[in-house]
C-alpha cells in the first residue's frame, strides 16, 4: 500500500598530478539566497513541474553543498522545480522548515544530511500532508521513504586503513567526529574497529562544532598540540573540513611528521594531498552517483507511482592517495 498519495503522474586509486590552488579557508564564500537561509518562503511550483523542496542543516558543509547542487541540477534538467532551505546547524528550525515546506504541498521533500531522529515533529507534518521525504546522507527513519548514501562504515575503515599505512601501522591518533550526523558515526564506528584491532591507540575523541568545522577543528587541534602533542602520531578526520583544519593547525606548528585523513574527496583536500603536507589521504564520495539516485527514486514514486525497493541504499566510496 502506498503511504504517499500520488500527486502526479572500495575501489582504490592515486592522485594525479594536477596544478590545483591549495583551498585554507572555507568561510570565503558568497552571500546564501532567501531560500538557502530559510529566510522566505520556497517559490510554488507550475501546475505541471513536479516540485521538490530540500531541507538541510548543513549547507555550509562543501560536500553536503556539492551533493544537492548535483541533486538540483539533475531536477531541473527533467523540469523540475526545486528550491532549497538551509537551517544553519538548528534543528529546531528544521522541524519548522519541514511543516513550512509540507503546507507548500510539493510534490517531494528531501533531508540533505541531519539525523531524521531529531526532526521527528516535521516528518510527521510531512506524512499528514501525503509528502513522501526522501533522505540523502541522513539515515533511514519512520518518515523517510529511502535514505540515499555512502557505505559510511567503509568509508570509516578505508581512511582509517590508509591512516595506519601512513603511521606504519602502529601509534596513537586523534579522532575528529561529529556524532549528530549519522554518516559520520557510522565512519567513526568503522574508524574506531580498524585502529582496535590493530591496536593503535585512540588518545582523544573531539567533536567538531557545525557550522564552522574547519576553523573549529584547527583550534582544537592547537589545544592538543600543546598539551600532549608529543604523544599524537596520526589525525583521523570524520570529513575534509575538520582534516583541512587540523592540517593549518600542523603546518602552523611546524609538524610535518603526523599524517592526517579526511573523508569526502573535495577539492581542497586533493589540493592539499597533492600539495605533500600532512593531509595523506580522503576517501570520496560519489556526490552526482548519490544525488542521481536519489532524483531516480522521486521520479519513480511521484511520476509512477513506485515506492523504493529498501529503505537504504549505499554507493561505494573510493580511497585517493598521494
Amino acid at each position: 500500500m502506498n503511504p504517499f498519495p500520488r500527486r502526479r503522474p572500495g575501489r582504490r586509486a592515486t592522485l594525479p598530478a594536477l596544478a590545483v590552488a591549495t583551498v585554507l579557508t572555507l568561510s570565503a564564500c558568497s552571500t546564501p539566497s532567501p531560500e538557502e537561509t530559510g529566510d522566505a518562503a520556497a517559490p510554488a511550483a507550475g501546475d505541471d513541474a513536479t516540485s521538490v523542496v530540500v531541507l538541510t542543516p548543513y549547507l555550509a558543509n562543501a560536500a553536503t553543498k556539492e551533493a544537492i547542487d548535483d541533486l538540483t541540477e539533475q531536477g531541473e534538467a527533467l523540469g523540475w522545480e526545486v528550491s532549497v532551505v538551509d537551517t544553519a546547524g538548528d534543528m529546531n528550525r528544521l522541524n519548522s522548515a519541514f511543516q513550512d515546506a509540507a503546507a507548500q504541498e510539493p510534490d517531494a521533500i528531501v533531508l540533505g544530511s541531519g539525523d531524521p531522529t531529531q526532526i521527528s515533529l516535521g516528518l510527521q507534518s510531512a506524512a499528514d500532508a501525503g509528502i513522501p521525504v526522501f533522505a540523502m546522507d541522513a539515515a533511514p527513519a519512520e518518515g523517510i521513504a529511502a535514505n540515499v548514501t555512502s557505505d559510511n562504515t567503509d568509508l570509516g575503515q578505508q581512511s582509517a586503513q590508509a591512516l595506519l599505512d601512513a603511521i606504519g601501522g602502529e601509534g596513537s591518533v586523534v579522532m575528529f567526529t561529529h556524532e549528530p550526523h549519522p554518516g559520520v558515526k557510522a565512519r567513526a564506528a568503522g574508524a574506531r574497529a580498524v585502529f582496535e584491532e590493530a591496536g593503535v591507540t585512540v588518545l582523544e575523541e573531539k567533536h567538531v562544532a557545525v557550522p564552522g568545522p574547519v576553523d573549529d577543528a584547527r583550534t582544537s587541534m592547537q589545544d592538543i598540540l600543546s598539551a600532549r602533542g608529543d604523544e599524537v602520531t596520526g589525525v583521523w578526520g570524520g570529513w575534509d573540513e575538520p582534516a583541512l583544519g587540523v592540517t593549518q593547525a600542523l603546518e602552523a606548528a611546524g609538524v610535518t611528521d603526523v599524517p592526517v585523513v579526511g573523508v569526502d574527496g573535495q577539492d581542497f583536500a586533493l589540493a592539499a594531498i597533492e600539495s605533500g603536507g600532512p593531509f595523506t589521504a580522503t576517501v570520496a564520495q560519489d556526490w552526482e552517483a548519490i544525488s542521481g539516485q536519489v532524483v531516480e527514486l522521486i521520479q519513480d514514486l511521484v511520476e509512477n507511482g513506485a515506492e523504493p525497493e529498501q529503505d537504504q541504499y549505499e554507493l561505494p566510496g573510493e580511497l585517493v592517495t598521494r
